[in-house]
């Protein structure tokens, strides 16, 4: 009996269905994001193809032989790093960012390279001709590289050629979006195209060994776009990061399942591309400045590589009902917790004023140790009192006033050292960890943040904290 066609209506934004259409989608709360799409099923009455029989598979104790997984380093450093130590075999990674962030420029310069060191790279583009790809790779000083370049949209020609001749080493699909497939009834770029592309190109991967590389593209909320369902289906996801205005780009690995996540990766754009950055901290302190109110200096860890970078903060007297609060590189509603507890404890009125909090670089943090720095630099900023150019500051404050510890505190410490710094306020039960590699260091230890708003507003030009 012939099968009938049903017709649903797909979130392109998270891929929820429904069987009519809506102005709003009751997966995600996005507006005018459900299209049509058609799907067959069975015609009523058990008609149609009988389902296969299952057949046994073979089950495997707990206890056995266990090997790591064979890796291919790019030769891109920074690249390596976010994805545990190179490239896996047979693995899938998904690498999204904002448009012109240079996604297409890290990834023909890490298949130039394997391409150099004699593997088979093979770049296809899905949005571009071959020939602006050459017209950027000659522009990266990359046109000599032995890559294998093609403009394909169709996966059923795209695996195709792939299986053609020797096996590739790496492949990079330029963007997934744009892929089709004629098994699926659904214009390209739809969710069931995307998932659908997405899942056959992974299928060969898994199956021939070569290392997968999709670009996806993000939404205006910075997510990826397309249904969730593909990073569920990837081994790895890849965030390029970084302000248009800023030369920095941090490659953060968002999941991976063959090394650390939160490992992040940093590069400076230039004339000839991206370059890698061996030491981000001196890049992120290099334009400081130096004996102004406001800032401080925050020894993080992203990853596995401590990180300083310098926090930014303008408290201003506003003239609006209701004063605004603006964060750029950190969490908006730690912000409001921190504002909160100096006003409950330490006496720190702001609510006549207007704050602003910065990450400088471009950087975004997310660890909660980076509290300690944000509260030094609004009270610094309120108080007009400068806080020692040679310090950092690290330790997550909690709603009762008291800063609690943080995780790898002899790494902060040797990375604020190594830069020339002469001092470290940290929360009081870290002292112990920290003493064997301080040395040359200048501990200041708080155990209540009210001693930390004490010490700031007796350097301040007799101004106190309600000031």
């Amino acid at each position: 009996m012939a099968r009938l066609q049903t017709v649903s209506f797909v979130c392109q934004n998270c891929g929820a269905a429904c069987n009519r259409w809506q102005g709003k989608c009751d997966g995600c709360g996005e507006w005018n994001t459900l299209v049509e799409e058609g799907a067959a099923a069975p015609a009523p009455g058990g008609g149609g193809r009988a389902p296969r029989k299952g057949r046994l598979i073979k089950l495997e104790a707990l206890t056995g032989d266990t090997r790591e997984a064979p890796r291919l380093p790019s030769g891109v450093t920074e690249f390596d790093r976010v994805t545990g130590g190179g490239l896996v075999r047979g693995s899938v990674l998904l690498m999204a960012g904002d448009p012109g962030i240079g996604k297409s420029t890290i990834l023909i310069q890490v298949a130039a390279a394997l391409a150099n060191a004699g593997q088979r790279a093979i770049y296809i583009s899905g949005e571009e001709a071959v020939a602006q790809v050459r017209l950027r790779a000659e522009r990266l000083g990359l046109g000599g590289a032995p890559v294998e370049l093609a403009a394909e949209t169709s996966v059923e020609d795209i695996i195709a050629t792939l299986s053609e001749g020797k096996l590739p080493r790496l492949v990079v699909i330029d963007s997934i979006q744009t892929m089709w497939s004629s098994a699926i009834e659904s214009a390209p770029g739809t969710v069931t195209q995307v998932r659908g592309s997405a899942q056959a190109l992974i299928r060969f991967a898994k199956r021939s060994g070569c290392a997968l590389i999709l670009v996806g593209h993000v939404t205006k909320d910075g997510q990826i776009a397309g249904p969730r369902v593909v990073e569920h289906m990837v081994d790895a996801v890849l965030s390029f990061e970084g302000e248009g205005s800023q030369q920095f780009r941090i490659l953060r690995a968002v999941k991976n399942r063959f090394g650390p996540t939160d490992e992040i990766g940093v590069f400076e754009m230039t004339g000839l591309g991206l370059r890698e950055v061996s030491n981000p901290s001196e890049l992120f302190l290099s334009e400081r400045d130096l004996g102004s109110p406001g800032t401080a200096v925050f020894a993080g860890i992203e990853g596995t590589r401590p990180v300083l970078v310098e926090i930014q903060a303008l408290v201003a007297p506003t003239s609006l009902g209701t004063p605004r609060r603006a964060v750029v590189g950190w969490d908006q509603s730690r912000l409001s917790m921190v504002l909160a507890v100096l006003q409950a404890h330490c006496g720190v009125n702001l609510g006549g004023h207007d704050v602003y909090l910065n990450v400088a670089g471009g950087l975004r943090i997310v660890e909660p140790a980076a509290d300690l720095a944000a509260a030094a630099a609004l009270v610094s900023s309120l108080t007009k009192a400068p806080l020692p150019a040679d310090g950092v500051y690290f330790g997550e404050v909690s709603l009762s006033g008291a800063v609690r510890p943080v995780a790898q505190t002899p790494s902060r410490l040797k990375e604020a050292q190594k830069l020339g710094f002469a001092r470290a306020v940290l929360p009081e039960p870290g002292r112990g960890d920290a003493a064997e590699s301080s040395s040359g260091l200048a501990l200041t230890t708080v155990r209540m943040l009210t001693d930390l708003v004490a010490d700031i507003a007796a350097r301040g030009p007799g101004a106190g904290p309600d000031a």
